[in-house]
């Protein structure tokens, strides 16, 4: 079963925003849907200025506490987790290429992956209105200042760790590489790339050697150009009796 992770509070980071496309466009997804703009501008503020508490991550929620001048205030974001079914055709488009896995091994996202799981029905990022939030503060803008910076805040964990992603849509790190690892085990090896027992192979008839390589074509005697002071018949017969010499050292070898 996915576990709920914990991450520390981040320091002060006044200005900050996501540096991936993919933390932008899980930001972008809450601001794209809210209302008020005032607010996401103190949320901002919010997370830039450290007042945002650890955050914990489960499946389909991110939570934390914001340390507001008037009171300290409990806020969730949620999205809604992939299905078994979306699952599936997700890891299906993780192992159509092997850089997607060590990709996001070395904390991409690719876009040919996200733009291939699209293709397969797959929402891999948010996109406006799959946000949802829950703060008991007194605002009633949706996302209130507290949400959008928990959601500012969130940006930069998927910077770092684009797993955490996977593990708000429902499944972590671990569970993933553990599916993939037991997709490739049930996969029938090709009867070439089988292994062959020792005594099989030495009990086997050898195999034909292959054909030898045709022979180098015959190159015809080397056109001398005349030396000067020189005969041309001399020479002629100077690098005749060097190749004969040349012959018999490599015969006599």
């Amino acid at each position: 079963m996915t576990q709920a992770r914990g991450f520390p509070a981040f320091p002060p980071r006044p200005g900050r925003r996501g540096r991936s496309w993919w933390a932008r466009a899980f930001v972008a997804a809450m601001e794209d849907a809210a209302l008020d703009s005032v607010l996401l501008r103190r949320g901002r503020r919010f997370a830039g200025s450290g007042r945002v508490g650890p955050i914990t991550v489960s499946p389909g929620r991110i939570a934390a506490t914001v340390d507001d001048p008037d009171g300290i205030f409990e806020v969730t974001v949620h999205l809604t987790t992939l299905t078994d079914a979306e699952w599936n055709r997700f890891l299906d488009q993780v192992g159509a290429e092997a850089g997607h896995l060590a990709a996001l091994l070395d904390g991409e996202v690719p876009r040919s992956l996200a733009h291939a799981a699209d293709a397969a029905g797959v929402a891999l990022l948010p996109t406006i209105g799959d946000l949802e939030s829950d703060c008991d503060c007194p605002d009633i803008g949706d996302p209130c200042q507290h949400a959008a910076a928990l959601c500012y805040q969130t940006a930069w964990l998927l910077d770092d760790n684009p797993f955490v992603l996977l593990l708000l849509r429902g499944q972590g790190g671990d569970e993933l590489l553990d599916a993939l690892g037991a997709r490739q085990q049930q996969r029938p090896t090709p009867a070439a790339d089988r292994p062959v027992p020792a005594t099989t192979a030495y009990a086997a008839d050898p195999p034909p050697l292959p054909a030898p390589p045709p022979a180098p074509a015959r190159r015809d005697s080397p056109t001398i150009p005349p030396a000067p002071d020189v005969p041309p018949d001399t020479l002629d017969a100077l690098v005749a009796a060097a190749a004969a010499r040349a012959q018999a050292l490599l015969a006599e070898g």
